[in-house]
């Protein structure tokens, strides 16, 4: 089993519960100061996007709709997941992404905390959400797969990560933005 299987068992084995509003009211706002904080660092990561890469860009798409249910359960779920994957991601091969090392290394450990975080706030409850089953965490998987594919296809390259990074960044805008809506 490779590891991105390894992660998606540990997703589907934390999917039969949801987060306590009442444990965890604080965490919109951390949240918020986390993707803020890891959306700086990746620009600190790298230097400009590299113009050699820009014809090597992938249109991977966001499933958005995994960021626009009305509980907040649900989309705190499937934030948790999008950071994982982001964490996943970023820790695989990085020797030819020449990024700054303690950016990369404070991102990866922003991250981790987060993740930390959201699963000390997830408990068990009877009514449990149905998101292992859903469409949307299907689509969550298959975009980070093929970000994932990518970066093998390209044997993890310089343009490869810069444009995952980039596409990393896009991604971590929509979760601050659904953020910000779920304070709200």
């Amino acid at each position: 089993m490779n590891a991105f299987g390894l992660i998606q068992i540990a997703l589907i084995l934390s999917s039969t519960t949801i987060i306590s509003s009442l444990q965890c009211s604080h965490l919109p706002l951390q949240r918020r100061k986390v993707i803020e904080n890891s959306l700086r660092l990746l620009d600190k990561m790298g230097k400009k996007f590299p113009q050699q890469c820009l014809r090597e860009k992938m249109p991977f798409r966001f499933p958005t709709q995994v960021l626009q249910s009305r509980q907040k359960e649900t989309v705190g779920i499937a934030i948790e997941e999008i950071f994982q994957y982001i964490f996943y991601i970023f820790s695989k091969n990085l020797t030819l992404a020449a990024w700054d090392g303690t950016a990369l290394h404070q991102f990866q450990n922003g991250l981790y905390l987060q993740i930390e975080q959201l699963e000390a706030c997830v408990i068990k409850k009877n009514t449990q959400h149905r998101w292992s089953k859903d469409v949307s965490r299907l689509k969550l998987k298959k975009y980070f797969q093929k970000i994932d594919c990518f970066l093998e296809d390209k044997q993890h390259d310089l343009c490869s990560w810069e444009i995952s990074r980039a596409e990393m960044r896009r991604c971590l805008q929509l979760v601050d933005k659904m953020t910000k809506k779920l304070k709200n």
